[in-house]
């Protein structure tokens, strides 16, 4: 029988329904939170008292989840093993006014969340997901799975120097997508969303809508080595993340020293900065309280905490066949090649020497290859959840993830042997 903690292609094949049962984040983490319950999990609302019981436990908050597994004999000042990752990715959001349009075409106001290739949402089939906030308080999810929504490009008769001097998108003028002909009329889009998640649209008093790209998921290349689908980053994560902590929560408990823990946020593409982002404080509340709630200190707080180490996971780049010069001359992680250690002294990455020990061990044991990314000096380097939460807690972290092309864009491309790779590697650094 193979190892729980060993993962196949399989893994990729259910990746691709986790991306297309993941249009927002909300929708993500309701789809982990599912998965969790299968495997035994149980919801713990942040407004009850909690207490002392073992298995797993997990607390939804928005579009975040934060998942642990309480082994038996675990005690107050155990230390945690976190695999850290985010549920949003750059795109289209609705406004809050979201009926316009002009010349005979109904359009919806969109806003542009993160930093998002804009030229791959045009001519694009697009659904519209997200949630709605009802009049009771409660919310409701919506994914309205078909082509609805469409950024429709200026033809090259109208814009001859689009392919020679390059296509210019103003963000406010030309990405507001059209759904239809006819006059405008303010809240016919919002009444058409509630009735298609059958609620009554004059319960509806608020909402947080998105249009996404339609198109499955596929493998790709002659030999299907490559897989293309959209919200790779950072959903690739947050997959594998949710795949490691349950077959890590299959293990006897005494073979789990420490505390295994998925802590998948929200809003990390805009700076991580809101209740439901890494610069928030979910994780800290989370992990405290289970101290507490298993009788500990302010003094086991401390000692669990000190223990603790955290593998924050988001994709990076794969070297780029057509500008091999935008990376760095000596780093050129390879698609298939395995995950990825992230590296930036000016800790845009949170990783030095000791957290590579880490991660190296981990690999090692669990039989999967690695790589090492650094961006080229002469190019920004963007940055992760790894140094806000190795900041915010002072836990030590440690930056990894998958090697793709064409991040930010409506859809990406990855290996299809890496998702599988780096949930090998996260499932043997949560069992410790």
């Amino acid at each position: 029988m193979s190892s729980p903690l060993r993962f196949d292609r399989g893994h990729t094949d259910d990746l691709m329904a986790f991306l297309m049962a993941g249009p927002t984040p909300y929708h993500a983490v309701a789809t982990a939170a599912a998965r969790l319950e299968k495997a035994g999990f149980r919801q713990v609302e942040e407004t009850a008292a909690w207490d002392a019981t073992t298995g797993g436990k997990y607390v939804l908050r928005g579009g975040a989840i934060v998942a642990w597994y309480v082994p038996e004999g675990a005690q107050a000042h155990t230390p945690f093993r976190i695999a850290g990752a985010h549920t949003d990715s750059p795109n289209l959001r609705v406004k809050p006014q979201p009926d316009t349009g002009s010349h005979g075409w109904r359009q919806v106001a969109v806003e542009i969340y993160g930093g998002t290739l804009l030229n791959t949402w045009l001519d694009r089939d697009l659904g519209l997901a997200g949630r709605l906030s009802l009049r009771d308080g409660t919310h409701r999810l919506v994914n309205i799975d078909r082509p609805l929504l469409r950024v429709p490009q200026l033809a090259v008769h109208l814009d001859r120097s689009a392919n020679t001097d390059g296509l210019k998108l103003d963000r406010q003028k030309h990405m507001q997508p059209i759904w239809g002909l006819g006059e405008v009329h303010e809240g016919d889009l919002i009444r058409f969303v509630a009735e298609e998640a059958g609620v009554d649209p004059a319960d509806v008093t608020g909402w947080d809508l998105m249009p996404h790209a339609v198109e499955p998921p596929a493998y790709l290349g002659r030999d299907r080595e490559l897989l293309a689908g959209p919200r790779m980053d950072n959903l690739l994560s947050v997959h594998a993340a949710t795949a490691a902590l349950t077959a890590v929560a299959g293990l006897p408990d005494d073979e789990i020293p420490y505390i295994p823990v998925l802590a998948a946020f929200d809003h990390e593409e805009n700076g991580s900065q809101s209740d439901t982002g890494a610069d928030g404080p979910l994780l800290g509340g989370v992990l405290e309280r289970s101290v507490f709630a298993r009788g500990g200190s302010y003094e086991d707080r401390a000692r669990a905490f000190a223990g603790t180490v955290c593998l924050s996971s988001d994709t990076g780049h794969a070297i780029h066949p057509n500008y091999g010069e935008r990376h760095d001359p000596t780093h050129h992680p390879v698609v298939n090649g395995g995950p990825i250690l992230k590296v930036n002294v000016n800790m845009r990455y949170a990783t030095d020497g000791s957290g590579r020990a880490v991660f190296a061990a981990a690999c090692e044991k669990a039989g999967v290859p690695w790589q090492t990314f650094v961006s080229n000096n002469a190019m920004p380097c963007g940055t992760t959840i790894g140094p806000i939460t190795a900041a915010r807690h002072g836990i030590q972290t440690v930056d990894i993830g998958v090697a793709i092309l064409s991040m930010h864009s409506a859809r990406e491309l990855c290996g299809a042997d890496d998702p599988y790779l780096l949930a090998g590697a996260l499932a043997t650094f949560l069992a410790g």
